[in-house]
Order: structure tokens, then sequence, then C-alpha cells
């Protein structure tokens, strides 16, 4: 009899904790995911879904993303950074050059002819990021930092062969250091993000664009560009812009130990490496997407490339002097990035 009612205690003690366990096994954590780039692009399709389905499958499904492209929350591209920092949203992946000034020192990576290959330069980045320049973003945690592929220019009407080429264009450019660049080459440099090009294009208020080839059908630039100028490998690439995938930090440390595992298995120094590879991955499709149309795409020389790059250095001069102003040490901000571009592109090589 006293065995009996001691399996019936337990019994009762086991059901009674039934519902609490399975509760917990099930108990799910939605994250808002919100960024600027369209739900068709490459960068939403090849990268964010990617990374977030990897990041759910890892988690059992205990972690869940509300995902919102094309800045489906509201706000623009340059109020992503306070939206992630305030917890209006969870995770975001912009391009801090939105915000003129506010990240100086991941604008090193943005100086022209600096980047070499985006798998090593995104490495290089999050390096970058984590030693000299670990304040720019110390109001959030950050997942990763990468890349995208060399800039190229795109015109409506006219074929940029040359500097002279861009005297009096009026061309847009990403962030602060590229507009600098596109106004030392002659042209008349118009600061502005992604989603408003295609309006800008349409309505004659830019005459050509700066963007790598990837992102070129998402904006329909194929159609509203006739002319193409992309520089020989040799030349090395005339500019690549920084992003960020970063987190709201007392979302992340509120995660329970294992889900921020999960997390940190998914950031760090290959996951950026793989953003800027996938992100590069990307350009064959558009570079297509211009062909297919019959556009003219042309290709600047190593030798031709020489000018352009005499007359972009002034940037460097002007960016190092400016950081020197702010407290920073420009130089060694400069020869760090250099030097860690070097590195990871060293290693990609062999």
């Amino acid at each position: 009899m006293i065995q009996r009612r001691t399996l019936l205690k337990s019994g009762a003690a086991a059901a009674l904790a039934a519902p609490a366990l399975i509760g917990f096994a099930q108990q799910s954590i939605t994250l808002k995911f919100h960024t600027f780039m369209a739900p068709m692009s490459g960068v939403w399709l090849t990268m964010h879904k990617p990374w977030m389905d990897k990041v759910e499958k890892e988690s059992g499904g205990r972690i869940k993303f509300e995902a919102y492209p094309a800045m489906q929350l509201g706000g623009t591209p340059a109020q992503l950074y306070d939206q992630v920092k305030d917890g209006v949203v969870d995770v975001i992946w912009t391009l801090p050059g939105y915000s003129a000034g506010r990240f100086p020192k991941t604008e090193a990576f943005e100086l022209p002819f600096m980047m070499n290959n985006a798998e090593a330069t995104s490495k290089a980045l999050w390096d970058y990021l984590h030693t000299v320049a670990a304040d720019d973003y110390k109001d959030t945690h950050l997942l990763a930092a990468n890349v995208h592929g060399p800039g190229v220019l795109h015109s409506r009407d006219k074929l940029v062969k040359s500097v002279t080429d861009l005297r009096g264009m009026k061309v847009r450019g990403p962030s602060r250091p590229i507009t600098k660049m596109l106004g030392y080459l002659g042209a008349i440099p118009v600061g502005m993000p992604l989603p408003a090009i295609p309006d800008a294009l349409s309505k004659g208020t830019i005459d050509a664009c700066a963007l790598p080839w990837e992102v070129l059908p998402s904006i329909k630039g194929q159609e509203l560009t006739k002319f193409h100028s992309e520089f020989d490998a040799q030349a090395g690439a005339l500019y690549t812009a920084g992003f960020v995938l970063t987190m709201n930090k007392a979302r992340y440390e509120s995660l329970p130990n294992d889900l921020k595992k999960v997390i940190d298995n998914n950031s760090g120094l290959s996951t950026s490496g793989w953003l800027g590879k996938q992100q590069q991955s990307n350009d064959p499709a558009g570079k297509k997407s211009a062909t297919d149309r019959g556009n003219t795409v042309y290709t600047i020389t190593a030798a031709d490339a020489q000018e352009f790059k005499r007359k972009a250095a002034l940037v460097e001069v002007e960016w190092i002097e400016e950081m020197n102003k702010r407290g920073f040490d420009g130089k060694l901000l400069r020869d760090t990035a250099r030097a860690l571009i070097e590195k990871h592109g060293k290693t990609l090589k062999v």
C-alpha cells in the first residue's frame, strides 16, 4: 500500500511538472531583423535569409525571426543603427556610411583603392573593428562586418573612360569618403542611400551612380543606365563600402547561454568573410543583367587607372588630417586597415 501511494504521488508530481517542462522546451524567442535592402536583392536572398535560416535551425527553432526588408518598419536607412541601439528592432544590417562622420574609423575601409577581395577585406574589417576601432559600435553587440565587391560607375547617357569624362557629371556616392573621392575626380558628388537612386536617375537628379554590380538588378539600374565602367583587376578596386550586422546589446544579453552560443557561432571573423564572399559572388549576375540588355561595359585599364589613383589619393590625405584633428591617429588607422587587408588577402591566395 505504501509503495502504491508513493507511485501515485510520484506520478502526480510528474504530471504537474510536465506542462512546465513542455512549455520551457517549446519557448521561443522572436527577433526583429530590419534592413534597407529590397526583398528581391541578392543581399537579402543569398545573405540575410540564409543567415537567419541557419540561426533558426541551429537553435532548434527556439530563435525565430520576423524579417523586414526595404525599411518595412519605417524610418530611413540612416536611422537603422539607432533603431537597433534603442531596441526598436533586435538585429540590423546597414551601411554605416549613411550616417556621415558618425563611425569615423570605419571610413578607412572606404578610402579609394584600399580593398582587394570582398571576403579578405571583410575579415580585415572585423579584425580592425576589434582592435584600433573597437569604439565605433560600442552601443550595440556587433555580429559581423563586411564589404561589397569592387565599385563600378553606372551612367545614364555617357561612357566614362577617364577622369576627364567625369567632369561636371552628377554622381551618387554611398558614403562620405566616396562622395569626396568623386569630387576630387571632377564629378559633382551627390550623397544618397540606395533606395533613392532609381527616382534620382529617372528624374535626372543624378547622371550616374557608384555601385557594385550585385546590387544593380534590385534597383533596376540596368534599365536606368546604359553605360558601365569597371576597373581592371590589376588596377585595384575604385572603392568599396563597409556594412555591419549588429544586435541590440540588452537583447543579446537577455538570451539564455545556449542561444547566445548559437548567435556567437554565426558571428565573428568567419561570418564576416562569408558575408563578403556571398555579396561579391552576386556581381556576375548583376553584370549579366546589364549585358543582356545590350548595355556598354567598359574596363578601365591599370594604366588609365593611374590618373584616378592620383586624384583620389587626396581623399586619403584629407581623411588622415581630419582623423588627427578628431583626436585619432589617422595614419595608424589607415596603415592598420591596409595591413589587415593585405594579411587576409594573402591567406586567401594560399
